[in-house]
């Protein structure tokens, strides 16, 4: 499996093996936190982890792609990576929301076991996506886009919280953070392991963009004078 994310910060290429009744196995991966660069690295990213896994793009059984929610420029560089690859290749492309990957991440640190959790990444414009998970990393709630002030009245309760959002807000969110900042390829396959398992047909590649857009169409022509 091919997995890619480029709804953080975080430029994310991984190759994973998927066995049935096993957890999924990183043969190998790319990450480079620049969240300028997702169009200038992520094509290079999966390239060498492909190679450096030993598989060429054909030999792919199926391509799992964050889905956000994130930034408009970057989400939309993996998203219409993926729906290529998939269409070249004809191969399935299973969307993963980008939360639900960081959570999984976070349940196999085992850090907090048994206990509810907030993921959060950074929305910019001083504000989160966020998404609350169950101890087994199941959502709850979310994902959603506020102030970090705001999600604590809509918060469920939780114990710890996971993402870059989280320990930017710390001090707001008042849980201990734990080490789940991005998705990882893993997490990411695995988020979707029981569609991938099963041959389900992958749902509709649909971002996450959680807000309007910022450019709108104007309302009517401007009027030219001398």
């Amino acid at each position: 499996m091919l997995a890619l994310d480029t709804a953080t910060p975080a430029v994310t290429a991984g190759v994973v093996e998927l066995l049935p009744e096993q957890p999924p196995r990183l043969l190998a991966q790319r990450v480079t936190v620049n969240a300028k660069a997702h169009g200038e690295l992520l094509t290079p990213h999966l390239r060498e982890a492909m190679a450096e896994a030993g598989h060429r793009l054909s030999e792919l059984d199926a391509i799992v792609v964050g889905s956000g929610p994130g930034p408009f420029t970057g989400l939309r560089v993996g998203l219409a990576t993926a729906a290529a690859l998939g269409q070249a290749l004809n191969r399935p492309v299973y969307p993963v929301p980008t939360p639900d990957a960081i959570a999984l991440d976070a349940v196999a640190l085992g850090t907090h076991t048994g206990t509810p959790l907030l993921v959060a990444t950074d929305a910019r414009r001083k504000e989160v996506y966020w998404a609350a998970y169950d101890a087994a990393g199941r959502r709850t709630d979310g994902p959603h886009v506020d102030r970090p002030a705001d999600v604590l009245p809509k918060l469920p309760p939780v114990t710890h919280a996971a993402g870059e959002g989280a320990r930017i807000y710390a001090e707001t969110f008042a849980l201990p953070v734990v080490d789940a900042t991005y998705p990882s390829p893993t997490s990411l396959v695995a988020a979707a392991a029981d569609e991938l398992l099963s041959g389900a047909r992958p749902a509709a590649l649909t971002p996450l963009y959680l807000r309007r857009p910022d450019a709108v169409e104007p309302a009517g022509r401007k009027r030219v004078t001398k």
